[in-house]
């Protein structure tokens, strides 16, 4: 039986197709191309579609035998999201309504959902837990929240079983060098510093330096991608041993502030990389950082690559070695 991965030429979707194949797994790509890269695909069979076309999804679904999916495919920039929320209604929520209309018609019913913890919005405390209110403060957010709730009925009418898997920050690239983290445009702070310790960038702006933390900057949470790669695979796992539905957050319990991240990255790269202090921008809160307790105690996750400096070892190393991305 085969697992699909859709948005599997993504970022963190890509990792998790290059894990699924090194356990052995029979793996079906399903990506658009609009933000992923065929190149990142490093096995499996690959269809290039969207999953609003419904003969396409028919096709996927009749040509391979698909006993799971793992769904990443959506739009996920936050700013774009306020600026242009019809497209992520459109593209995150209906497209997650397509996929679990074909799962139904054929009778899949297994579902691992790539969530965010931007569903919590502004947190009430710190570290995030699953059992926290859900308060979106943009419309990515929101849609995620609303792709979470759609699954949950269908779990109610049609006895689907899922897997929502929330955080924040993935990084790094994977071991082999293979492959690693290229946007278009970049969002990201990691990549971004490092685009800056190439040159490609005049400066990294840190936005703000009066939060109430240790340095002055806002603390994240940085999960190295292949770690997020793993906790998709038990999530799998867990599914198919008939398990219960459950929600996850993934997260390092403890947080990096912006000024660490570009500190580390200046020792690890020997570079300068110089970081320009600006406004705050609106709506960021001082700390967001999520617990992993319950990911930990239930599936087993054991995140060991994400200490920061080995998060920021690999993608350095992928950058220099493609300093254009896929492009090179």
């Amino acid at each position: 039986m085969a697992v699909l991965v859709t948005g599997g030429a993504g970022y963190i979707g890509s990792h998790t197709v290059a894990a699924l194949l090194e356990k052995g797994e029979e793996v079906v790509v399903l990506d658009n191309l609009q933000q992923g890269h065929r190149e990142a695909v490093t096995g499996g069979r690959f269809y290039e579609g969207d999953l609003r076309d419904e003969e396409v999804l028919d096709r996927v679904f009749r040509e391979n035998s698909i006993d799971a999916v793992i769904h990443f495919a959506a739009s996920s920039l936050v700013g774009e999201s306020m600026k242009e929320p019809g497209k992520y209604y459109h593209n995150n929520v209906y497209g997650a309504l397509c996929l679990l209309e074909a799962m139904n018609r054929v009778g899949v019913k297994r579902i691992v959902f790539s969530s965010t913890a931007a569903t919590y919005g502004e947190p009430d405390s710190v570290p995030i837990r699953e059992t926290d209110r859900t308060q979106p403060t943009n419309v990515y957010g929101e849609t995620k929240l609303a792709m979470e709730k759609m699954i949950r009925w269908y779990e109610v009418a049609h006895e689907f079983r899922f897997v929502s898997l929330r955080y924040f920050n993935a990084a790094g690239a994977h071991e082999s060098g293979r492959i690693g983290e290229d946007h278009r445009p970049e969002s990201h702070l990691v990549p971004i510093i490092l685009q800056t310790a190439l040159g490609q960038r005049s400066h990294i702006s840190v936005f703000g330096e009066d939060y109430p933390t240790e340095d002055g900057s806002c603390v994240r949470d940085y999960i190295h991608v292949s770690d997020l790669s793993d906790a998709h695979i038990l999530a799998v796992e867990r599914l198919r041993r008939g398990e219960d539905s459950a929600i996850y957050n993934l997260g390092n319990g403890e947080g990096f502030s912006v000024k660490q991240v570009i500190e580390i990255a200046r020792r690890i790269t020997g570079r300068d990389i110089p970081a320009v202090i600006e406004a705050r921008r609106a709506g960021d809160p001082a700390v967001l950082v999520a617990s992993s307790d319950k990911a930990r105690a239930e599936l087993g996750w054991n995140p060991h690559r994400s200490n920061l400096e080995r998060i920021i070892e690999s993608a350095w190393a992928w950058h220099q070695s493609r300093p254009q991305g896929y492009n090179d």
